[in-house]
């Protein structure tokens, strides 16, 4: 029987990140998928010959570039490119273009409104005022408060430190940026609906909550923490589909003695007297190993694969009330040409990005009234790419990849589990409105992928299909995530971790989560000074 030092349970991203540094610093790692491909939800897949699809993630900018370099992934061929534009599109047949470049921004607001145009500073200002604030305990272990041990004290110190360099105005607009609505925060600098609605965007997506809901700002300043080619806030394009991100990742871990097993599905994660001793797959065989590393989510790792048993009870009781709502679906689309926009220019650079519908932040949020009954969104938010107008690796040439993201979709149906009627039923919701804006593109069709978050969690085996692997709540964040007392990446059992977006910092193709756990996992190994360094003198 084969013996591993360290066995990673999932191979989506952070899995992967993990996997790498651990296997580069002299650990012996295996990484187990139940798949039979790694990637998890950052996935490049052929469902219909000649179309590559980017199955449930579609945009790059969040994976830190710290990590890129560690792990050399342009190297092992990760190319990221930005997008150049974007559009909303308005019911009265005009539209507000987006652009890569602030001044053009500005232009286009004043489009619309001068008073929106002179505040997109100030709204530009304060918004990067608070990502610098964040960004740099994206890569650091969160503190626990209730730990009273020197990196604790030292970690508690440092955020005390971070918060002090503002002001008392800005100390007091930082809490009330983290805990109050976007819409909130957007109406204290814009007064036109179509720029509210373009910017709100961010503050929803992947979330179980409305544009009005408390807390939705911090979403957003989650999806602004990314940088492209140096570029902060920026977002791009993988060329090859999201998937060449882990096709990289494990290119990079096998180039350093990893092992990777895909069909591998674990069952159970083994322990006695209190420590891990390997998995379960489930097929029946067993692999030890003296650590087992989590990706799964919080509630899969704890309330699936390890006996309720073995686990103290409040932590349990925590696990269980960890909030992880689906609300998302994914519509991919095989085009034999590409689509038409009448709104738009011709060759107009807003094809070349994200594209929506919805106008207005009321708007989103009836979409949400929707959700909040147990239905999709009649009316819904969709995220529409068209990846392959800049990257053409993705089809055959003059066929088009069109990747939809949906707000609202509900775990459950009214209460019921979805059926193949619901999920033709969502899909058809998705195209008409496409169609309303597009004329002819019905007849563009040449295939579909749909995903619910019934699909979502049958394949990727994320709980409920959240795609963040748990809400991005101010709960639910720092030393609160997933458990207060376990938000550096232990667990009840000893030699058991987490990596996965459930841990701090939180979701999205972001690698941080992944990274952390491992430099925690080297640090209990008593080997930190040399394992870091070893891992950087690899590259």
């Amino acid at each position: 029987m084969q013996k591993f030092d360290c066995l990673i349970v999932g191979g989506g991203h952070n899995g992967l990140v993990t996997a790498c540094y651990l296997q580069r610093a002299g650990l012996n790692v295996a990484v187990l998928e139940k798949n039979g491909w790694v990637g998890g939800a950052a996935t490049s897949r052929e469902l219909t010959p000649g179309f590559l699809y980017s199955n449930c993630s579609y945009v790059c900018s969040l994976f830190r570039p710290e990590i890129m370099r560690d792990l050399e992934l342009p190297r092992h061929g990760l190319q990221v490119i930005a997008y150049e534009g974007g559009a909303v599109f308005t019911r009265d047949g005009d539209y507000l273009a987006s652009y890569r470049d602030h001044d053009s921004h500005r232009r286009e607001f004043a489009r619309y409104s001068k008073r929106d145009a002179e505040a997109y500073n100030r709204y530009a200002r304060d918004v990067t005022r608070q990502c610098r604030f964040i960004q740099p305990l994206l890569m650091r272990t969160a503190p626990d408060p209730l730990g009273f041990r020197p990196r604790d004290i030292s970690e508690l110190l440092y955020l005390a430190r971070k918060f002090g360099e503002f002001g008392p105005q800005e100390m007091a607009q930082t809490l009330r940026f983290w805990t109050m609505s976007i819409s909130d925060f957007l109406d204290e600098y814009f007064e036109t609906d179509v720029i509210k609605a373009y910017l709100a965007l961010s503050g929803i997506i992947g979330t179980a909550l409305g544009p009005m809901s408390p807390g939705t700002a911090y979403v957003l300043l989650h999806h602004y923490m990314g940088e492209v080619d140096g570029s902060v806030g920026a977002w791009g394009y993988a060329r090859g589909g999201m998937g060449a991100v882990t096709q990289a990742l494990a290119r990079s871990f096998e180039s350093v003695g990893g092992v990777i097993r895909t069909d591998a599905e674990v069952e159970k994660i083994l322990s006695r007297g209190g420590r891990t001793t390997g998995v379960v797959l489930a097929g029946g065989e067993e692999i030890k190993a003296r650590l087992v590393v989590s990706n799964a989510d919080v509630k899969r790792t704890f309330l699936k694969l390890v006996e309720e048993k073995d686990l103290p009870g409040k932590f349990v009781h925590r696990v269980k009330h960890f909030k992880m709502r689906g609300s998302s679906g994914k519509v991919n689309i095989a085009l034999d040409s590409l689509p038409e926009f009448p709104a738009l220019p011709k060759d107009s650079n807003c094809m070349r990005g994200d594209m929506h519908f919805t106008d207005s932040v009321e708007r989103m949020e009836r979409a949400y009234d929707d959700w909040k009954a147990g239905r999709w969104s009649a009316d819904p938010f969709l995220d529409m790419m068209i990846p392959t107008t800049i990257d053409p690796t993705m089809t055959s040439p003059g066929k088009h990849f069109m990747s939809c993201f949906v707000q609202y979709c509900p775990p459950k149906v009214e209460g019921r589990d979805w059926t193949d009627a619901d999920r033709d039923a969502f899909a058809e919701t998705v195209i008409s409105q496409i169609a309303d804006y597009s004329p002819g593109f019905r007849d563009r069709i040449v295939h579909m992928e749909v995903r619910t978050p019934r699909e979502i969690e049958r394949e990727v085996g994320i709980t409920e299909g959240n795609i963040f692997q748990g809400e991005l709540t101010f709960d639910q964040l720092l030393f609160n995530r997933p458990v207060p007392g376990y938000a550096q990446y232990r667990s009840p059992i000893a030699g058991l971790y987490m990596c996965g977006s459930s841990t701090h910092p939180g979701g999205g193709v972001m690698g941080a989560p992944g990274r952390n756990a491992a430099m925690e996992i080297l640090r209990d190994l008593k080997r930190p000074t040399e394992a870091m360094s070893k891992a950087h003198d690899v590259v």
